[in-house]
């Protein structure tokens, strides 16, 4: 079996360079201060599944679908590993290498097109889970300033970018309190990403990531939560891209992941039923994560997104719930190869 582990990343040299770790600051970190670094994470990745016993090896096509092309015809691999989440700097694109793979007969480890296209699209997302009777947040989309700002939605709002993921255009400030920071932050999110507003009702309360793994048959991995006990009063109690991506933010040490979650039997079994439902709904595969928040307020779940293709890196959320059901980061890995390559076959077959 060979493997190309393939991903986009336009200026890998950036990585080479220091990015501060040294930095003084001002609270006790709980996490190893450290670069982020992306294509070592891919390196791994691929030596992990040498260690299976596949042949493996990294390709980053730099925004050049003929790189791709061309190394597919000269190495043929059996299944293409596929960490591309961008194109051309633009997320929505993300989508169409999957279409370009599909054209080409690929197989390739998890979502098809139509999947990342949905949940690229938060609204449509939204939309379809609601149709299911699924609880999300109440929501508006605003599109320019001169819409109507009387949203009847109950504060406070989170306001997000409609098209971006891994909480890109997230930070303490998407939090609102009322209609003046409403429009400040909506101008902010218009001017910045180019692309409308998606404003929602805060839901207050505990937030958990339930990992799904499978493609005919799923698997429910362990629930997560995101304790936020240790935030400061002066930080939002999210997951913002600061809490995700930058080890000399406070919140990226006060975000702890909890797993599995200390929850009752009913609260479990709902979240598992939620997650399985809007997997299905929106057509991922393979692995996904749907984070979700038990409202303080009337203890219901609500759907907050449904995120295909997860961080993989050991010890990221999906992993982490795969360790504790059981599985190692090398099988994992196995379990996700294996099911692209047995769509493969069984397409060959017909």
């Amino acid at each position: 079996m060979k493997v190309a582990v393939v991903y986009n990343e336009t200026m890998p040299e950036i990585y080479n360079k220091t990015l501060g770790i040294n930095k003084d600051i001002d609270f006790k970190p709980l996490f190893t201060l450290a670069s982020p670094d992306p294509i070592s994470e891919f390196e791994l990745i691929a030596k992990s599944i040498q260690k299976i016993g596949y042949e493996a090896y990294t390709l980053n096509i730099k925004d050049s679908l003929n790189t791709f092309i061309k190394d597919y015809d000269k190495n043929k691999p059996d299944v293409v590993f596929n960490l591309v989440e961008i194109f051309n700097d633009q997320p929505r694109l993300e989508m169409h290498f999957t279409g370009l793979m599909e054209l080409m007969g690929v197989a390739f480890t998890g979502a098809p097109p139509m999947a990342l296209g949905t949940c690229q699209n938060k609204t449509l997302t939204k939309r379809i889970l609601s149709t299911l009777g699924i609880r999300t947040p109440h929501y508006k989309i605003l599109n320019d300033m001169k819409d109507s700002f009387r949203l009847g939605l109950h504060y406070p709002l989170i306001v997000k970018p409609a098209w971006e993921d891994a909480s890109v255009g997230i930070d303490d400030n998407s939090i609102v309190y009322d209609v003046k920071a409403l429009k400040n932050r909506v101008e902010y999110v218009l001017n910045s990403f180019n692309q409308a507003a998606l404003v929602e009702e805060f839901i207050v309360g505990r937030e958990f990531n339930v990992a799904v793994f499978g493609d005919k048959e799923l698997k429910v991995l362990p629930i997560s939560e995101i304790d936020f006990s240790a935030m400061p009063n002066y930080l939002h109690p999210i997951v913002s891209f600061h809490a995700k991506w930058d080890p000399l933010h406070e919140a990226y040490h006060k975000t702890v992941p909890i797993c599995p979650a200390q929850i009752t039997k009913k609260v479990r079994s709902e979240a598992e039923n939620l997650a399985l439902q809007c997997y299905r709904a929106v057509g991922v595969r393979d692995y996904a994560r749907v984070d979700m928040r038990l409202s303080k307020n009337d203890s219901k779940l609500y759907v907050l997104e449904v995120n295909p293709n997860p961080d993989l890196q050991e010890g990221a959320g999906f992993m982490r719930s795969a360790k504790y059901a059981g599985y190692s980061y090398r099988k994992m890995l196995k379990m996700l190869i294996d099911l692209a390559y047995q769509r493969k076959i069984e397409k060959e077959k017909k």
